[in-house]
């Protein structure tokens, strides 16, 4: 929000001069509502005082007016600048630099049920504004646009679409657009009911909870968390970098003014139980905190909350946390704007609400062990104080971290240990005084305390004789003349004074607990007279059954209205006489009427109250009549039937129903009780009983010597009140205050909901409908010169850009025809009525809206033209770009190729050349061993025969027949290793077979049985062929000792046996060798049968898993290839048998042979011995 401008033009007062000419307004703008739903969301049902003249005459209308309703819904004049056809929240909000926010006054006024409250509704506005607010016979209010006006009747259109004929006195204008959830009520033209509604709903849906009314912040509990708090947000409006309405706001501006002004400064927040009042308050606490910490005094000042809700603080029907009390904490700064300390005033409130205090509840929960033995602690269900809500826990609240946030908290603001316990003691007596019960005695209903574990706790707890406390409660000690007099109570007196000794503990306790604090934040306090007080206090209550406790609020909200008016009223007027505008000064009506009522000796509220409390026979039908009797001459009182009576107080009427009045206005506590705790042992007691004294020393009011005794010089409720709020009042008067008033929008705490009914009577009661209302007599809406120019001076008909803003702001009020009345030209500012700016705004809309079409429509042509041209553009460009492109990637595309040729030919010559070599590899190891087994086979073949001829080489011919063994030897282990090899495929073939088996159930068996088969087989031919080896390997081995005889053995032996023994070596040596080969071919035809059955196999598994495609059946073939199996097999048994047969033949002749060895063997030697 811009300030004031330093440069004062020495310029008088400037009037308007007559107009030369009329602007109107024509209905294009009166279809926007219908046809862009606008209206649906502004009509929120808001609900309003209105009268019973607001009826409508509902009903079908002329067809002249349904004609009128579709002209006026075609086109849309504000359509393009304005927005409106997109939702409520699109809608724009006047900007900083075009509207001031204003403090306007503030008079309290008496409020009656047939009196207009907005007089600002008027037939010029009806009939220039085409939006209205209408209010239906239900009290609901509904913007509706008016299409026609004849006389005093307007036929208007609802967003429903009915059309309705209606007086014209029951419209109520509605602001513009542009002004929809601005942040100050006060830059509202129409200043109504229904637009203040509308506007903090607005805002409020969007979480903007926060809104000005003047210098009042207004403060919608959201009963949930929003994002508006923290360090990022104290640091933005420290730097000023947020100007949005906020606590943080009035708490930054109470400090600057501090230290700029050396002014004392408060803050006073308000509001019904509920509002949110209590954490205002600390959000404020915590933002000056913020900028005036650094000593630490900050964090104790903080942890005095925790301690004055568990006291003071407690759960009701309306708020988890109401206050019971109103508490002023002023904050000392230093001289650096640092804190330094701090004092608490408190403003007791007799309110009893649903459940006792929050302490109670914390201590029984939260109470360690040892703290329970000592104060015999039992579950708060257990007591009666605590029994008669029957509520006991508070949804979402641990009562035990809570006593031990309470207990950190006492230790932060340094209570001894032993006061602590102390207090808790004192807090447990409270508890069990309630438990004490009493007996009847005698036939007159006098009764006696029962000795009970109620009467023994509380005598040990407080420290005082058991005797002397059952005395206290059951008797009464009175002085008549210069005689004691024991008077025994009645049950009903004798409960009253057990209450009235536990209230009076536990109400100094309180005021003990706040001197503490006091004295803590006290210490190293620099004395420079500057703080800021901060007022948490209840607001403006009016129930349907109003007692003592709300006249007492009203009270004290009456005495702070009335600081609230002088304070508004000051303010604006010193703006205006600061500005030389022509203005006279305004008496404004106060509520000091009102307060007289309360406060006039003898005849005012509280003094008959007082005196009426004070007799005997005082009753609450008594004191009502005399009320009606000296009071009815009085314009704000008025005498209801039976005991009820009303007072018109600022807000409106409340009728107090005075059932109560005197018995809560006395102090029942007697001389003996504060006798009784001035002699327990426990120190707490005895303070309690010495600030008791000192109070009953204090001059009484009223004629409170007519009943006599020490009892009736004892200071009245009521009295204490008072005293209280007028040290409130007169620390107030020497501050500058800033007001919060805090706005519950539901009964359920329950956040998104909105009830406007509600906020409505809290707006009266709290006074910001006031402040609205109270700105029809002045200005509310101020501009610079500069900015009115600069938005306006564009709707001149002559060229006035070269002029001054002064010139060409009054040039617009001419041209437009504002009356001289509706405005005044200051010295930097405009100040306008009500209802003024929406005019211009209105011609300023159509106007640019106009500027727009024609501006659309040339910008269209230039666009279309412009994009033709573009686009021959940019095809040729295209085409350029992609015919090189395509030649660019035709090359590298032609260049892969040429590449990807050359390196196929490269790996297809080494691959070739690869292959090349392995061939050759293979086929000269194939020749080799060809030529060599071709060798060695002619090489044997002519040694045989030679060995025929030569008989003399008998040695040689042994040598080639054992290497011809040998060589057969090397076959037959190699026909081994081919055989272990093809057993080993065998093995993985049965492997494959058995993975297999696993997919195909159904095969499974057969494959099974067939292995079976195959591998007995082959076990039987692999012995055969191992008996066949054994044998010759015997052969061979008796062959090798053969050929070791000595050469001349040899040839004696030759010699000796001639010719025929020769022809037997030579047959049995060709015998051998056919052997071998028989079991060559039987070895190669194993291994051949054996590859061909298993490829078969193989082969058939795979077309069986369907891994190969083959038209063939599968387990036919697979039967067929088991028949040549079984058939090779049989003929490969016989062959096998016939062959063992045969090497069997053989070795019988090599025994033969080898016994004639033996015998020539035998006659050689018999010869040498010879």
């Amino acid at each position: 929000m811009s300030g004031t401008s330093k440069v004062l033009p020495a310029l008088h007062s400037i009037k308007s001069l007559p107009p030369k000419f009329k602007i109107t307004t024509g209905n294009p703008t009166s279809g926007l509502m219908e046809n862009h739903g606008v209206a649906k969301l502004r009509s929120s049902d808001v609900i309003g005082s209105g009268s019973p003249e607001n009826d409508a005459l509902i009903g079908e209308v002329a067809e002249e007016a349904r004609d009128c309703v579709a002209d006026v819904g075609v086109y849309d004049e504000d359509l393009v600048y304005s927005r409106k056809c997109v939702s409520l929240e699109d809608r724009p909000s006047i900007a900083d630099e075009d509207l001031e926010s204003v403090p306007l006054s503030f008079p309290s006024i008496s409020i009656s049920s047939g009196e207009r409250r907005w007089s600002d509704t008027t037939p010029y506005a009806s009939k220039k504004k085409l939006q209205s607010w209408f209010q239906l016979p239900n009290g609901n209010w509904e913007l509706g646009k008016i299409i026609t006006t004849s006389g005093n009747e307007s036929i208007i259109s609802l967003p429903d679409r009915k059309v309705l004929k209606v007086k014209e006195e029951s419209l109520v204008p509605a602001n513009p657009d542009i002004l929809d959830g601005v942040d100050d009520l006060m830059q509202l033209s129409y200043l109504n009911e229904p637009s203040v509604l509308y506007n903090l709903r607005y805002r409020y849906n969007q979480n903007m909870i926060y809104t000005k009314a003047g210098p009042v912040l207004v403060a919608i509990n959201p009963f949930k968390k929003v994002p508006l708090y923290g360090n990022d947000y104290i640091e933005a409006y420290k730097r000023k970098a947020i100007e949005s309405p906020h606590v943080y706001a009035i708490a930054d501006t109470a400090i600057r003014e501090m230290i700029r002004d050396e002014v004392n400064q408060s803050i006073i927040i308000s509001g019904e139980s509920g509002a949110g009042k209590t954490e205002t308050a600390k959000i404020a606490m915590q933002y000056l905190a913020a900028l005036g910490g650094g000593s630490g005094i900050e964090y104790e000042i903080l942890k005095t909350n925790p301690i004055l809700e568990a006291f003071g603080n407690a759960k009701t029907l309306r708020n988890d946390n109401s206050s019971r009390f109103g508490k002023l904490i002023e904050i000392h700064f230093s001289e650096t704007g640092k804190i330094s300390g701090a004092n608490i005033q408190t403003l007791v409130q007799c309110n009893e609400g649903e459940r006792s205090y929050h302490i109670f509840y914390q201590l029984c929960a939260g109470a360690p062990p040892s703290l329970r033995g000592k104060l015999n602690l039992q579950n708060a269900e257990d007591y009666k104080y605590l029994r008669q809500s029957n509520c006991y826990s508070i949804s979402g609240v641990n009562d035990a971290d809570e006593f031990r946030t309470v207990m950190e908290a006492l230790d932060v603001v340094h209570i001894r240990k032993e006061d602590q316990e102390n207090v808790f003691a004192m807090l447990a007596a409270v508890l069990w005084l309630g438990n004490i019960s009493f007996t009847v005695i005698d036939n007159e209903n006098h009764v006696q305390a029962v000795e009970d574990e109620g009467l023994f706790h509380v005598a040990k707890l407080i420290g005082c004789d058991i005797e002397d406390l059952k005395l206290i409660l059951s008797t009464r000690k009175m002085k008549v003349g210069n005689d004691n007099i024991v008077q025994k109570l009645t049950l009903s007196q004798a409960i009253d004074a057990r209450d009235a000794l536990a209230k009076s503990i536990y109400a100094c306790l309180f005021d003990w607990l706040v001197e503490q604090i006091n004295k803590s934040l006290a210490v190293g306090k620099r004395r420079t007279g500057r703080s800021i007080s901060i007022l948490d206090i209840y607001g403006f209550e009016s129930f349907n059954r109003n007692s003592f406790e709300q006249f007492c609020i009203n009270y004290a909200n009456e005495r702070l209205q009335q600081h609230f008016n002088r304070h508004l009223f000051k303010l604006e007027q010193e703006e205006y006489i600061q500005d030389g505008i022509d203005w006279a000064k305004v008496e404004f009506e106060d509520n000091q009427d009102c307060l007289n009522l309360f406060e006039k000796r003898p005849l005012g509220l509280l003094s008959l109250l007082d005196e009426e409390s004070t007799f005997p026979n005082g009753t609450d039908l008594t004191f009502a009549n005399k009320l009606k009797q000296h009071l009815n001459s009085n314009s704000c009182f008025k005498g209801e039937r039976d005991q009820a009576f009303t007072v018109h107080h600022y807000a409106g009427q409340v009728t107090y129903d005075t059932t109560g009045f005197l018995e809560k206005n006395r102090d029942l506590l007697h001389l003996d009780s504060i006798q009784l705790l001035s002699s327990c042992t426990c120190p707490l007691p005895q303070i309690f009983a010495s600030h008791m004294l000192t109070q009953s020393d204090k001059p009484a009011v009223g004629p409170l010597h007519k009943s006599g005794g020490a009892d009736s010089q004892k200071l009245s409720v009521a009295t204490k009140f008072k005293g209280q709020l007028f040290r409130l009042m007169q620390q107030l008067e020497s501050t500058t205050p800033h007001f919060i008033r805090c706005i519950k929008p539901n009964n359920l705490q329950s956040p998104e909901s909105y009830e406007q009914g509600l906020v409505l009577q809290q707006l009266r009661c709290c006074g910001v409908l006031e402040v609205v209302r109270i700105s029809r007599s002045g200005f509310p809406t101020r501009m610079f010169h500069q900015k009115f120019a600069r938005r306006y001076g564009f709707l001149l008909l002559d060229h006035v850009a070269s002029q001054d803003p002064l010139s060409v702001s009054v040039a617009i009020l001419h041209q437009f025809n504002i009356l001289p009345e509706m405005y005044q030209v200051g010295y930097t500012k405009l100040f306008f009525r009500t209802g003024q700016i929406g005019v211009l705004e209105d011609t300023r809309n159509r106007t640019l809206h106009g500027i727009l079409r024609v501006q659309s429509c040339f910008r269209g042509y230039q666009a279309r033209h412009s994009l033709k041209d573009l686009r021959g553009g940019i095809t040729t460009l295209q085409s350029f770009i992609r015919g090189d492109k395509t030649r660019k990637a035709y090359s590298a595309l032609l260049k892969r190729h040429r590449a990807a040729v050359i390196i196929q030919k490269r790996i297809k010559a080494v691959f070739a050349r690869n292959r090349m070599r392995t061939i050759s590899d293979a086929a000269i190891v194939i020749q080799a061993v060809i030529h060599g087994w071709l060798v060695r086979r002619c090489s044997g073949n002519i040694g045989f025969l030679k060995s025929g001829d030569m008989k003399m080489k008998e040695s040689d011919e042994v040598l080639v027949k054992s290497s011809f063994l040998a060589e057969l030897q090397c076959r037959v282990l190699k026909a081994e290793a081919a055989l272990r090899e093809k057993e080993e495929e065998n093995d993985i073939l049965h492997q494959r077979l058995q993975q297999y088996e696993s997919r195909w159930s159904e095969y499974e068996l057969k494959m099974k049985s067939m292995e079976e088969v195959w591998q007995k087989q082959m076990r039987s031919l692999q012995s055969s062929l191992s008996i066949a080896k054994k044998s010759l390997a015997i052969d061979d081995s008796e062959r090798n000792s053969d050929a070791s005889v000595n050469a001349s053995d040899e040839r004696d032996y030759s010699w000796d046996v001639g010719g025929n023994h020769k022809r037997q070596e030579s047959n049995g040596a060709r015998s051998t060798s056919a052997g071998l080969s028989v079991i060559s071919r039987l070895a190669e035809e194993f291994e051949h049968r054996s590859q061909v059955f298993g490829d078969d196999a193989k082969f058939l598994v795979e077309v069986k898993s369907g891994q190969v495609e083959a038209s063939l059946n599968p387990d036919q073939e697979l039967r067929r290839l088991k028949q040549m199996f079984e058939a090779w097999k049989k003929d490969y048994g016989a062959r096998l048998r016939e062959t063992k047969v045969i090497i069997n033949k053989l070795g019988s002749e090599d025994g033969a042979l080898e016994k004639m060895k033996k015998k020539w063997w035998g006659r050689r030697n018999s010869t040498r011995i010879n």
